[in-house]
């Protein structure tokens, strides 16, 4: 919004340049998500005490330490998380990129969802919200529709080809399968970050990686300069998407003061599976999936070990894991929570390097 008023302004007034430059708004964008969620969090925390008395109900055949400790801790945060960042993208985005709106609505059309699972787990005092098979129909919806919007954006070949890192002259065709395999990305996505969240402040950490990854990603492939120095394929308009990132950097660190253990809040499904969303989104629009699975690795790993889990149970009757997914693992093991929570933080940005590395080795 700023960027398109400030565009008269900028012949006449030196200072009005700024909004130019991507990098000052992505800048600008994270600090004013940043702002907001400082702003509005003990509010909103105050508020969600009182209408949900209980909290999040806990799972009875999770950690015995959770009934504990958990217990009466309000849910819904990420409201808190998607506040942030659409007021921060309305004001520093340029409005006129379709890939910003593309990003932006799937990622609250995810919030959403999550937002009804909620509240089904709050009015009836259960940890089961919808129905798994009713969650995968309405985000199979919201990812096609998506997906098909993003691929109509992006220009031939790369709008329905796959992009394989290191390899830069190689693109797998998908043609009309194209639409299927992103709605499958930000499906996978979304799960994934549910999956992960499950101690306090694990799951965001690793999301607000990401994107910063992601950021740097969207901003050299959407620039034609850097793109082709670094022989990436270059989509054009794609850059704006580093200003969506970067208010989701300040609407994470926002909510990961009040998350920070012992969480006086937490995302729930309103936040992860928005958050998962946002990043499957982003990654087929600056058509770097498979990089996301580098650098989303863990959540890939705590996503397998659910699969393997059940998979393994359903076989046997025995069990690969003390529990799924792994991060309970490793609570059943003895391990204290923020121990879990910093070396997985430290496994994510060693594959946030990885990733990064992807971009130059070719």
């Amino acid at each position: 919004m700023l960027y398109i008023f400030s565009r008269p302004l900028a012949d006449q007034f030196a200072l009005f340049n700024l909004f130019r430059y991507i990098t000052f708004r992505s800048g600008a964008a994270c600090m004013t998500a940043l702002i907001v969620s400082f702003v509005l969090g003990p509010m909103f925390i105050r508020w969600l005490k009182r209408v949900q008395r209980g909290g999040q109900p806990i799972r009875p055949d999770g950690p015995e330490s959770h009934l504990l400790t958990k217990k009466g801790t309000p849910t819904m945060g990420g409201g808190l998380i998607l506040s942030a960042l659409t007021v921060s993208t309305l004001l520093w985005a340029d409005l006129r990129s379709g890939y910003v709106w593309a990003v932006l609505l799937v990622t609250l059309g995810y919030g959403a969802l999550g937002f009804v699972d909620d509240y089904i787990k709050l009015s009836k005092a259960n940890y089961k919200g919808l129905s798994g098979r009713g969650k995968l129909v309405v985000q199979a919806s919201l990812g096609l529709g998506a997906a098909v919007w993003i691929m109509l954006l992006t220009r031939d070949p790369l709008a329905t080809s796959l992009t394989v890192p290191v390899f830069k002259d190689v693109l797998i065709p998908l043609g009309f399968a194209f639409p299927l395999f992103g709605m499958f990305v930000m499906m996978g996505s979304s799960n994934a970050v549910n999956l992960t969240d499950g101690l306090d402040g694990l799951a965001i950490v690793p999301t607000i990686i990401c994107c910063g990854v992601f950021a740097l990603i969207a901003y050299l492939v959407g620039n034609r300069v850097f793109a082709d120095y670094l022989q990436l394929n270059h989509v054009p308009g794609v850059s704006e998407l580093a200003v969506f990132c970067s208010a989701l950097i300040g609407a994470g660190m926002g909510f990961l003061w009040f998350n920070a253990p012992p969480a006086r809040v937490f995302m729930g499904d309103t936040g992860s599976l928005a958050l998962g969303g946002a990043l499957g989104a982003i990654a087929v629009a600056v058509k770097h999936e498979i990089v996301l699975m580098i650098v989303g690795g863990l959540f890939v790993v705590e996503t397998v070990s659910v699969i393997v889990q059940v998979f393994w149970f359903k076989r046997t009757g025995r069990r690969v894991f003390l529990m799924a997914p792994l991060h309970h693992h490793f609570e059943k093991k003895g391990w204290a929570e923020p121990t879990i929570v910093i070396r997985f933080w430290i496994i994510s940005m060693i594959l946030a390097l990885v990733g990064l590395a992807t971009l130059k080795i070719r």
